[in-house]
């Protein structure tokens, strides 16, 4: 499914009523600062790894405070933020500190579509750094800790049966003054260290799901067999239940392989004879369907994608060992890409922002990126399959693990992230974004 397509099924949650909105201007903006507004901020499809049609995008204009840490919940909030850009930033509209002294609160309304009343909702976060806390009409629905993961909560029996819900949210985030993974985050920015970011900095939304549905997807691709193998992950399915998971691969809408399994067993499905590897040269992706039937009803659907690739070393002729694609030696070249933008800190201002920082950097001979420091977000490793580049990740690294070098102690090694290659584009097949 495309962008176009995406965003064409996509409810924008617009209980909140229209405000005003500027962005700050006291750092340096990126042409795309401009192009923000409420009711565009990112807007795509926030986990490509995973699409379902119907989603609620809780992007936008919501209300915060910032209060002294162990308080209650403020009677009254201080402004507006435009969520998913950290408090810090520019194009959140407030550009104010934090510090491990005091929480920022969240707030605001929506409504769930009547068509979803028989479902199960989720709320999905891609990621608030540091440690939050949620609740849903005043009744608290779950906790989270980690400033660069994807967390969800089924918030179904703390919903309203009619008319308007209100969502809080709660952070904590002591930057440099804790032992938690901060990247470059520093209190008092100088040097190699970066500005603190806090609170939530990609997506927020909802999506409708059956109560037996699919959690999460491993998708394991092997070469050497000419197999993929696929483990749809499930939450609340009935322990008598007869569970059946299907995969249909299709290359350019055709149907290329396909396979089942029962009783919660992955799926090993054999890849045609020509089966089409992906490389930097030739990003070569699939496209997967995934079904989930509990006695014989279609459940939960899914789409995603598959690439047909191996990472691996070899031995060359003078005993040298090298990094491998495909059983080939590589040699990777490319920049340390710290991940930051003046205006948005974590979060780039716009996708397009984003695609263009990519393609330039494949523009410019490199097949690699070493991100340093820093996990993105899913639609940032789409992108980066687009650009067909390889990718190196340094690890985040807490402060207790700093040598006197200012070197991450137990990570100065990057190494190749398989799994994060597997990311799809959110494009067309013709490429066009």
């Amino acid at each position: 499914m495309s962008l176009k397509q995406l965003l064409a099924t996509v409810i924008f949650a617009a209980a909140m009523p229209a405000m005003a909105y500027t962005p700050l201007s006291t750092h340096m903006h990126t042409p795309w600062a401009e192009e923000v507004t409420p009711e565009n901020a990112r807007p795509e499809y926030p986990r490509p790894i995973m699409e379902r049609p119907r989603w609620m995008n809780l992007n936008g204009l919501w209300q915060y405070a910032i209060t002294d840490k162990g308080t209650h919940r403020p009677s009254e909030f201080q402004g507006d933020i435009l969520v998913p850009y950290p408090v810090e930033s520019d194009l959140s509209g407030v550009g104010k500190r934090v510090g491990e002294n005091k929480e920022l609160w969240y707030t605001r309304e929506f409504t769930v579509p009547q068509a979803w009343g028989k479902d199960q909702i989720m709320l999905n976060f891609g990621a608030v750094d540091w440690k939050t806390d949620v609740w849903v009409n005043g009744i608290k629905v779950g906790t989270h800790t980690g400033g660069f993961t994807p967390f969800s909560f089924n918030i179904t029996d703390a919903l309203n049966k009619k008319g308007a819900n209100t969502i809080t949210v709660k952070v904590w985030d002591p930057t440099d003054r804790g032992t938690q993974p901060r990247g470059k985050q520093v209190e008092n920015p100088n040097g190699i260290w970066y500005t603190p970011v806090t609170g939530i900095w990609q997506t927020v939304w909802l999506e409708p799901v059956s109560k037996a549905h699919i959690a999460s997807l491993r998708t394991l691709p092997d070469i050497d067999s000419n197999t993929l193998s696929v483990t749809a992950l499930t939450e609340g399915v009935a322990p008598d239940a007869s569970i059946t998971t299907s995969v249909v691969v299709k290359d350019n809408g055709k149907v290329v392989a396909q396979g089942k399994s029962i009783n919660n067993q992955t799926v090993e499905i054999e890849m045609p004879d020509n089966v089409k590897l992906w490389s930097p040269d030739a990003p070569n992706l699939y496209d997967m369907e995934i079904t989930l039937t509990q006695n014989g009803q279609t459940v939960d659907k899914v789409n995603s994608y598959a690439a047909m690739r191996k990472f691996s070393t070899v031995t060359d002729d003078k005993g040298l060992v090298r990094l491998a694609l495909n059983n080939k030696p590589i040699f990777q070249f490319g920049p340390l890409d710290q991940g930051w933008w003046p205006d948005g800190l974590y979060t780039a201002p716009t996708h397009e922002a984003m695609v263009y920082d990519l393609d330039k950097t494949k523009e410019l001979g490199y097949n690699m990126l070493r991100k340093h420091i820093k996990v993105e977000p899913a639609t940032w490793h789409g992108t980066l399959t687009a650009t067909a580049t390889a990718l190196s990740y340094g690890r985040t690294c807490p402060r207790a693990t700093w040598n006197m070098n200012g070197r991450c102690a137990t990570t100065i090694k990057a190494w190749s992230l398989n799994a994060q290659l597997k990311a799809k584009p959110i494009t067309a097949r013709n490429g066009k974004r």
